[in-house]
């Protein structure tokens, strides 16, 4: 090989060795390249589903997309199912859990409970259902946001109070961020919501995201991700 071609080939193994000592260098200990998608299991009823709206303008869609824009690397699996009760959700757990590819995911959204408030459950049946639900997710290690709900008002204010309580009982013992109300900033707003005026329409979906996205961020910073500190130990 002549002379020069020899010291060309050298040249450019040289400047391949080094720019692999620069990629290594540059990890961290243990790191083999870019974080790997979080994803999040969203398990709850027709409010999660989306009853009534196209896919991309369901609540899973609408959260992993406002994700992404605030640079989160994150699927949101969508696993609502319309009527569903607490006791269902419980029922389908496992069910929820094998549908994810590749092993159990990173972290859920729970929000279950509005059609055991619409049809006057037990708060104490709520709140047993939601507990062997955090259980089991808890030693799954999936980390946990709890959407809060409320009751109809027309079932009184006792049983209004005492299903709220549900859920800030159940974030204390199971140590998760909670976000007291799914429909915060959407309930009662006929502009926001369908002709039933129960389901949230395609803007509705968007307040609720935009509301409820600082608590998903501490949610992804327990699973690993990229938000603060802060942000981590969430709000109760």
């Amino acid at each position: 090989m002549p002379s020069r071609l020899r010291a060309a080939v050298t040249g450019i193994l040289v400047a391949a060795v080094l720019a692999m000592l620069a990629l290594t260098i540059a990890l961290p200990a243990g790191a083999t390249g870019p974080d790997p998608t979080i994803r999040i299991l969203a398990l709850g009823d027709s409010l999660t589903a989306g009853f009534g709206l196209p896919q991309e303008d369901a609540f899973p869609a609408q959260l992993e997309r406002a994700l992404r824009r605030t640079g989160h690397d994150v699927a949101v699996i969508d696993a609502g199912v319309s009527g569903d009760t607490t006791a269902g959700g419980l029922a389908r757990l496992e069910w929820a859990l094998g549908s994810v590819e590749d092993g159990d995911p990173d972290a859920a959204i729970v929000a279950l409970g509005a059609n055991d408030g619409l049809r006057g459950f037990e708060p104490e049946e709520t709140f047993a259902n939601l507990d062997a639900i955090l259980s089991e997710l808890a030693q799954r290690d999936i980390k946990v946001l709890l959407a809060g709900m409320l009751a109809p008002p027309n079932l009184g204010r006792a049983y209004g109070a005492e299903f709220e309580a549900v859920y800030r009982r159940l974030a204390e013992r199971h140590d998760v961020v909670l976000y007291p109300f799914l429909l915060d900033g959407v309930a009662a707003r006929p502009e926001l919501n369908q002709a039933d005026g129960i389901h949230p329409n395609a803007d509705g979906v968007a307040v609720m995201v935009e509301r409820i996205l600082p608590s998903v961020e501490a949610l992804l910073a327990r699973a690993g991700g990229t938000a603060s500190a802060d942000q981590a130990r969430g709000a109760r």
